[in-house]
């Protein structure tokens, strides 16, 4: 059964449609008196900027109501069909779509961190000619190199995610079995309307879909690249024109941690405000307290720091570092656990 995107309460129909698929009429919430969800009208980009803005109404809508079927006024038996077989029927297949959308965009994400952290791992750097002339270049060793490094990365990306996603998953189906417990030993407790609809389908693609605006700004940071070595410590010599203020020790030094050598913003973003948004997200689907969501989180970095070991000696040994035969390895190793743990 759908939900009300606004209080959760739950609502028989989002709309009303009625002789055409384009006349239709948005529903009421019986508990709050607000549109039960005005996602209904909206587009696909309006939704995906919602997304990346973290807004609870358009998790609400994605998880609980995308698909749910309308009120049909030119159906008479419209409300004697929605019976517990029917209604079942219909739970099954919007169970079914959402671990279909899980696969679609979990593969797309995939495919887009590996890409990421690809390029992260293996700055672009010209491929070298032999006997020191830049035009005789083998193109196929270096294309077949880079795409060996690629996938590499993407199996270890794979790896990582699943691991992630199966530790939070699973944190999350204990953690609300716990508290239903709890809550039945105490008093005669009701479940909200999100707690009744809630699958274990909406774990993942809850971490999904939060982690947009994360990969958004990862996609950025990978097209502008912050200006490291010789720049940024010429800039840090020429003397800071803030005024007096910024003369005493601790403005600079607060200032100097803000440069590009010593800021790694990729890491910020991918750990901490990836972090964020996916404690949000569960926030909005799990309907917990913030403590609960923090330690699921711990949870799934727990499962995906022991995986990110595992595979990192395979992984590294696709990254192209220029250093000695003996310490490549070792560095690249480094390089990739740097990345991927919190």
């Amino acid at each position: 059964m759908p939900i009300c995107t606004n209080c959760a309460h739950p609502v028989p129909y989002l709309y009303t449609v009625y002789n055409s698929e384009d006349n239709l009429r948005l529903e009421q919430c019986g508990n709050c008196y607000a549109f039960a969800d005005p996602y209904v009208e909206h587009d696909v980009l309006t939704l995906w900027i919602d997304l990346i803005l973290l807004k609870r109404d358009v998790f609400r809508h994605l998880l609980f109501n995308r698909g749910a079927s309308p009120r049909r006024l030119s159906n008479k038996s419209n409300e004697d069909s929605a019976s517990t077989k029917h209604a079942n029927n219909q739970e099954s297949q919007r169970e079914k779509a959402r671990w279909l959308q899980v696969l679609r965009l979990g593969s797309l994400l995939i495919a887009i961190d590996a890409f990421i952290r690809w390029t992260h791992l293996n700055p672009s750097v010209a491929p070298e000619g032999r006997s020191g002339d830049p035009t005789d270049v083998d193109l196929a060793r270096w294309n077949q190199d880079a795409l060996l490094s690629y996938f590499r990365i993407l199996v270890g990306c794979l790896i990582e995610t699943v691991g992630f996603h199966a530790g939070v998953t699973l944190a999350s189906v204990l953690t609300l079995h716990a508290l239903d417990r709890l809550r039945s030993a105490q008093t005669a407790h009701t479940p909200s309307g999100l707690r009744a609809q809630f699958r274990a389908s909406h774990v993942p693609l809850t971490i999904l879909y939060s982690s947009l605006n994360k990969f958004f700004l990862l996609f950025l940071l990978t097209i502008w690249r912050p200006h490291a070595g010789a720049d940024a410590g010429a800039a840090a010599a020429r003397p800071v024109q803030y005024g007096a203020p910024a003369e005493s020790a601790l403005v600079r030094a607060a200032l100097e941690m803000l440069d590009d050598d010593k800021l790694d913003r990729a890491w910020i973003v991918r750990n901490v405000l990836g972090g964020l948004a996916t404690g949000f997200g569960l926030r909005v689907v799990l309907d917990c307290h913030p403590v609960f969501t923090t330690m699921i989180i711990l949870a799934g970095w727990a499962v995906k720091t022991a995986l990110a070991h595992l595979v990192s000696g395979w992984v590294g040994a696709g990254i192209n570092v220029h250093a000695g035969s003996e310490g490549a390895e070792r560095i690249a190793e480094e390089m990739w656990l740097a990345y991927s743990i919190p």
